[in-house]
């Protein structure tokens, strides 16, 4: 690896688009990642490091398993006429002392603020069982499983991944055989409307639950295909070996403006990030807090570009929506805090509501491309 030289200095990239702008990596364009590029573009020459060519819709990926065409997006949709610089290579390494980002393919990337946004995994199977075991990030490969021929699938994991995956296989390949363990209840964070709801989606579609019941690894079920949605691991190495500070479930420890607690030149968001803010408390992991925290971590380096201080992160939970296959769906009322109302919504109404929702999601990264001086008047991105 033979990196250019670095210097930790204000001053603006060689060859950038405009004079006098500051450097700004981004390190991933998942949601969080995507979002706070777009808005900063206009503020700051930004390059954003992933080796994908395409955006993938991270919350779609238990339908790309049952059968959905296609769940990515070409990133150059996005990112045209943005100014932004794609580096499509993986991110080897931080040196904050330089602040520089290294890539696997030899480059040097100078930096004045990072922003650091790889996301999260499920948990890895054993390796000895790969060809039997499937997380949702590989869906389409379990995809090409299910159609080679009916058999027993377990889905490990009742939360919401988990429902999601095992009623829409169920919904779209009723010759499997589909089953959902999980050490807990099905639905931990719903109301007692909204579990039941799920329950009865679960039994419709002839799906065997079974809750309270622990399990090591796929080898302890008796089963063809195990699909592991048991946990989730911030994708959080680099930070790791960069020394940059992390809590005690691996997220990058920030403050109230999404800044490194450890190198406040720093800022982490979405689901590698341990956010909160003084209404919601600690964020979960999941898009309902990636895409917010985007833009506010971009607001924040705006804020700091122009000598002011940042405000703090603003973000409050208003639902939790999944789908229960491609007719029905569950909308659970939350409070601020994300703790469950009684209210909930099921039914057709609720999957209309849910494929709303997901489709926003990407409606609003292309505002964002085109507009993204309209941020701030969207509630919750700052």
């Amino acid at each position: 690896m033979t990196p250019t030289n670095a210097s930790p200095s204000p001053s603006p990239s060689p060859g950038g688009p405009s004079e006098g702008k500051k450097r700004v990596v981004v390190v991933g364009a998942g949601y969080a990642g995507l979002m706070c590029a777009l808005r900063l573009a206009p503020h700051a020459h930004v390059t954003l490091v992933d080796p994908a060519d395409r955006f993938t819709e991270r919350v779609r990926l238990h339908e790309r398993a049952a059968g959905r065409a296609e769940v990515t997006h070409a990133l150059g949709s996005f990112l045209r006429s943005t100014g932004i610089t794609h580096i499509a290579s993986r991110a080897a390494a931080v040196d904050p002392e330089a602040r520089e980002v290294l890539t696997d393919d030899g480059r040097g990337l100078p930096y004045d603020r990072l922003v650091l946004a790889l996301g999260s995994r499920t948990r890895s199977v054993d390796p000895g069982d790969r060809d039997r075991a499937y997380t949702v990030e590989s869906a389409t490969e379990l995809h090409k499983r299910l159609q080679d021929g009916p058999g027993a699938l377990t889905v490990v994991g009742g939360g919401l991944t988990g429902i999601e995956l095992a009623t829409e296989i169920a919904e779209t390949h009723p010759r499997w055989r589909v089953g959902l363990l999980t050490q807990d209840v099905v639905g931990p964070g719903l109301s007692g409307k909204g579990r039941a709801h799920v329950r009865t989606a679960l039994a419709v579609r002839g799906v065997r639950v079974e809750e309270g019941r622990r399990i090591a690894g796929p080898e302890d079920i008796d089963t063809d295909v195990v699909v592991w949605a048991a946990s989730m691991t911030p994708n959080t190495e680099l930070a790791r070996a960069a020394g940059i500070a992390t809590d005690a479930g691996g997220r990058v420890e920030v403050d109230a403006a999404l800044r490194s607690v450890s190198h406040p030149e720093v800022y982490a968001v979405g689901d590698s990030a341990a956010g909160h803010s003084s209404t919601a408390g600690s964020l979960r992991m999941g898009c309902a807090a990636a895409l917010p925290s985007g833009s506010q971590a971009a607001a924040a380096i705006i804020a700091e570009l122009r000598g002011e201080e940042p405000k703090p992160l603003s973000f409050s939970y208003h639902l939790q929506c999944l789908s229960l296959g491609r007719r029905d769906g569950l909308v659970q009322f939350v409070r601020a805090d994300d703790s469950p109302r009684d209210r909930v919504l099921t039914g057709r109404p609720a999957a209309y509501v849910k494929e709303g929702i997901v489709r926003s999601t990407v409606g609003v990264l292309r505002m964002a491309s085109r507009r993204p001086d309209l941020l701030p008047r969207v509630p919750g991105f700052g």
